[in-house]
């Protein structure tokens, strides 16, 4: 089984670190007793530019948590569309040759959810096989890569597309002057990604000729879940009639350094390898205290999540997209030689990690 392809999406509406910043000093006003410790935490965090769904005008007129339900359902619709014709293109696949969409986020709710939705909005066949995922956060790129390699193993003559859509900014609290509020206005963002996973007796077409964009992705050669009991307070949501308030705990780089390095070693093992065997890590770009913690805990070079700091600055942290991003990346300009293998990590609410051995 392989990652044929995989594609990005984002809104229109792209702003520089500073912009948002100044923004959000103007918006809370005298209720920032501090505003030099918002300048501290958005200077640190790595970004120099986001994409959000909303001209960054429009946030202060939402006043409910329908109304940015409703506008997260009106753009990741067509940012999922976009996606995922995106990711077809570069497999050479019709929307008649999925066979399932596995569709994740924690940033929106619908029901019908967002998949049934794209299924009338793109024609997509009708016993197409699937799967919506909610509440898996960061983590959700990684598990749904996981969940769509399941399927094609049991069905290798079909195509699975994984979907991620996130709008982080319309969970912002406009009233929660809490660090975690005020360190995730800096760092989360808004985008789609789309990958497609082939089943082992899928015939590889990739689309040839002059402007083609396709490459060939990586096999998956195995994936690994890992659950930390008693660690649900490590990140998520506070969910009330407000809407969905941050949670996110400084615990988080301790829970990584005491748990990750055991975890990624007894998993290359079963598959004979160790981390010296490990060519190319596509590491979600949680931020820079969380990069740092795995680099330092996996005892990597720097230039080893070099690719994830990149995204991070350019794009800011996309929750379940954000892997696919590294990946993407990493797939049309840092494509390693063949034979190369991988290993495609990200960590959620839980607390969880999703590994991904990947070869070239």
């Amino acid at each position: 089984m392989r990652i044929t392809s995989v594609a990005s999406a984002m809104p229109g509406h792209r702003y520089p670190q500073a912009a948002i910043t100044a923004a959000f000093k103007a918006y809370w006003g005298e209720r920032l007793r501090s505003p030099e410790r918002l300048d501290q935490f958005h200077s640190r965090v790595g970004v120099e530019h986001r994409h959000l769904a909303f001209p960054i005008e429009r946030y202060s007129q939402f006043t409910s948590w329908g109304q940015t339900n409703d506008a997260w359902l009106e753009v990741a619709e067509g940012l999922g569309a976009k996606a995922i014709d995106a990711a077809l293109d570069r497999a050479g696949l019709s929307r008649q040759e999925l066979n399932a969409i596995f569709f994740v986020s924690v940033t929106g709710i619908a029901s019908p959810s967002l998949d049934a939705r794209l299924i009338n909005r793109m024609g997509l066949r009708p016993d197409i096989k699937r799967t919506p995922i909610f509440g898996i956060g960061c983590a959700g790129g990684a598990m749904g890569l996981t969940r769509a390699a399941d399927y094609v193993l049991a069905y290798p003559e079909h195509n699975a597309a994984l979907l991620a859509v996130e709008l982080c900014s319309l969970t912002i609290q406009a009233d929660d002057l809490s660090p975690a509020n005020l360190i995730s206005v800096g760092l989360f963002a808004d985008g789609a990604a789309a990958a497609i996973v082939s089943g082992s007796k899928v015939r590889c077409r990739l689309p040839k000729g002059p402007g083609s964009s396709a490459v060939e992705g990586p096999k998956i050669l195995g994936t690994r879940s890992v659950f930390y009991p008693g660690s649900e307070d490590i990140m998520g949501w506070d969910i009330s009639e407000k809407g969905l308030k941050i949670v996110l705990s400084p615990r988080l780089p301790d829970l990584i350094k005491k748990n990750l390095g055991g975890d990624v070693d007894a998993f290359l093992t079963k598959h004979k390898l160790t981390r010296r065997d490990i060519g190319t890590w596509v590491m979600h770009p949680g931020g820079p205290k969380v990069l740092n913690a795995i680099r330092d805990t996996l005892g990597l070079p720097d230039d080893a999540v070099a690719t994830s700091r990149e995204c991070l600055k350019r794009f800011g942290n996309l929750s379940s997209a954000s892997v696919l991003l590294v990946l993407e990346e990493t797939l049309m300009n840092r494509a390693p030689e063949s034979g190369t293998y991988g290993v495609l990590l990200a960590m959620g609410p839980g607390f969880c990690a999703e590994i991904i051995l990947l070869q070239w």
